[in-house]
């Protein structure tokens, strides 16, 4: 599937969805996940920088907020990310975890899902694919969403509209012009609603009600 410079509604209910797998992907990822009848994940692209692979944004005490996974270097022009490996060196899970902290502890719901995801970030991966599968469970549990999915084998640039769509697009933030209806956010009365942050601003302020959300939003792609 190609994109012009036009923008598209979607999603087409009943179709299916080819995604990244991203680190606590963002509310337009689970818009499209919530929305489609069947889940492939790309497992044969290249990886490439300063996308949502290895990094998701939250609501701070100090406004929008970046989390970074550190990765290893490769000599490697070109690199699949199944093959990226994280880097030991910093304790940025620590780090991730203290942010969280900071901007929901005083959600309604960060507490009640604090003993699940603390481990995430005790546990050790080598591979950034199995942490963001790993993360992709949890906020799966959380919405109370079925996590059934399948994998490439091969690496397509384009798809055939009419039986996937392909939100790959989405790993890009700066290719995703989507803009979601408002929820209360902790720090909102200070920096307004921040829009399509990671899923975890919403899972944190809404709770149970999260998915519901997630089936009444419409994504615009560029």
């Amino acid at each position: 599937m190609t994109h012009s410079n036009t923008f598209e509604e979607f999603p087409l209910r009943g179709l299916g969805g080819l995604f990244h797998p991203t680190y606590f992907p963002s509310i337009s990822h689970y818009v499209a996940m919530a929305q489609s009848e069947k889940i492939v994940f790309e497992m044969e692209d290249n990886f490439q920088k300063q996308t949502n692979r290895n990094r998701t944004y939250i609501y701070s005490p100090n406004g929008i907020q970046l989390l970074n996974i550190p990765v290893k270097h490769s000599k490697q022009i070109h690199q699949k990310t199944k093959d990226i490996k994280i880097e030991t060196d910093f304790d940025w899970q620590k780090q991730h975890f203290k942010s969280l902290e900071a901007a929901y502890r005083s959600s309604p719901f960060f507490e009640y899902f604090e003993d699940d995801i603390r481990p995430i970030f005790e546990k050790k991966h080598d591979f950034l694919m199995d942490l963001n599968f790993e993360t992709m469970h949890f906020v799966s549990k959380c919405l109370r969403m079925k996590f059934e999915y399948k994998t490439t084998t091969e690496y397509f640039h384009d798809l055939d509209s009419n039986t996937i769509l392909d939100y790959r697009i989405l790993t890009d933030g700066k290719k995703d012009g989507s803009k979601f209806e408002p929820y209360t956010q902790v720090f909102g009365d200070k920096y307004g609603f921040l829009n399509n942050l990671s899923v975890l601003d919403l899972i944190f302020n809404e709770g149970k009600y999260a998915l519901d959300y997630l089936k009444n939003q419409k994504l615009i792609l560029k």
